[in-house]
């Protein structure tokens, strides 16, 4: 037989072990370097949202949002009647348009009013003779025609004639004494008919 020597018992079938617990490093031996520390830096202020750094701009704009969507929401209603208006045929434009002249026809003016000599001219042309039609073209002014009291009325009738008492035209004068007693009545009136130079011509009673 052969003879084996004696195997260590720190020794196994897997493998030389360690034996006894780790030696620490001696002074003097180097040693592994630490990793670099970096420096301390203050971690920077979060910046605040827009909304929270304008807090009133956000509240008049919520408030004008408000506003809008309102107008929106109440003015939809109306939109289909708009556009139906819109759409449906302009019965005023298809119609025919009226005559222009009844259009056109300007208003009544007020009538001017007449002098007493166009009144007296206007109611010999219309009731009073030849002569009497003839001799009221002269007649160029009359005056205390409008207003009568029936207590001592006067009248007077300025012509273009000549010549006063003696005209050859004093026959046309009575003419209109007479056609004025006609157009005015009065209970105690006289009327006077003059020239163009103011002298009498004739009288009457009226």
């Amino acid at each position: 037989m052969s003879h084996q020597p004696p195997q260590d018992p720190s020794q196994s079938a897997w493998g030389a072990q360690p034996q006894g617990p780790p030696q620490a490093p001696q002074y003097g031996q180097p040693q592994a370097p630490y990793p670099p520390v970096a420096p301390y830096q203050p971690e920077p202020p979060k910046k605040k949202s827009w909304i929270a750094r304008h807090k009133v701009l956000t509240v008049i704009g919520a408030i004008v949002a408000v506003f809008i969507i309102g107008g929106i929401a109440s003015g939809g209603g109306d939109d289909t009647g708009s556009d139906t208006a819109k759409t449906a045929p302009d019965k005023a434009a298809d119609a025919k348009p009226a005559d222009d002249t009844a259009k056109e026809e300007p208003a009544d003016e007020p009538k001017k009013e007449l002098s007493q000599a166009d009144q007296f001219k206007e109611f010999v042309a219309k009731n009073g003779s030849g002569p009497e039609k003839a001799a009221v073209k002269h007649v160029t002014k009359i005056q205390g025609a409008g207003e009568q009291n029936d207590l001592l009325d006067a009248a007077d009738i300025y012509t273009d004639y000549e010549g006063g008492i003696m005209s050859p035209n004093q026959g046309d004068a009575k003419l209109l004494a007479s056609a004025f007693a006609d157009w005015k009545d009065s209970k105690n009136g006289l009327v006077t008919v003059y020239d163009e130079a103011g002298e009498l011509m004739a009288n009457g009673n009226f």
